[in-house]
């Protein structure tokens, strides 16, 4: 059987998945004011990100996050560049580096310490493989600080 579309299907990108989930609220707000939300929707390249969660978010000092959001071309947008590494990076290839660069252009480090994945020694990888159209997702429990 044969169905004909009106439009071509592509799967999901790291944007769309990210404005599609409850856990990401503060990561879309964010990825938003720092426009970074075209960047993270492009087909034509790849993206691996480290994706903090709302309650990762919420870790971060009090008024830390409005102050980021106040200057979302600034500081803002280096945290969430850090987040962020070219090309699509698996988890088990990730498991196999001890560092890698980020779009911000500085490294974030990794571990594997009794059977889990670390950034920078003590933020935890809680999820993987999360694969969208232009890239994959690695959900991470705390905000990586350059």
């Amino acid at each position: 059987m044969i169905h004909v579309l009106d439009a071509v299907i592509t799967p999901p990108t790291i944007t769309d998945i990210v404005v599609g989930s409850d856990d990401f609220e503060t990561l879309e707000a964010a990825v938003i004011a720092a426009e970074l939300a075209t960047t993270l929707s492009d087909i034509t390249k790849q993206f691996t990100v480290f994706a903090p969660t709302d309650a990762a978010f919420d870790k971060l000092p009090a008024g830390t996050l409005d102050a980021l959001l106040a200057d979302p071309k600034g500081q803002l947008k280096d945290i969430l560049l850090y987040h962020v590494v070219d090309g699509s990076v698996k988890a088990e290839t990730v498991v196999t580096l001890t560092n890698a660069n980020t779009l911000f252009d500085q490294e974030v480090s990794i571990k594997v310490q009794d059977g889990k994945v670390y950034l920078n020694d003590d933020v935890m990888v809680t999820a993987t493989d999360i694969q969208a159209g232009n890239g994959i997702i690695h959900v991470i429990d705390a905000v990586l600080i350059p």
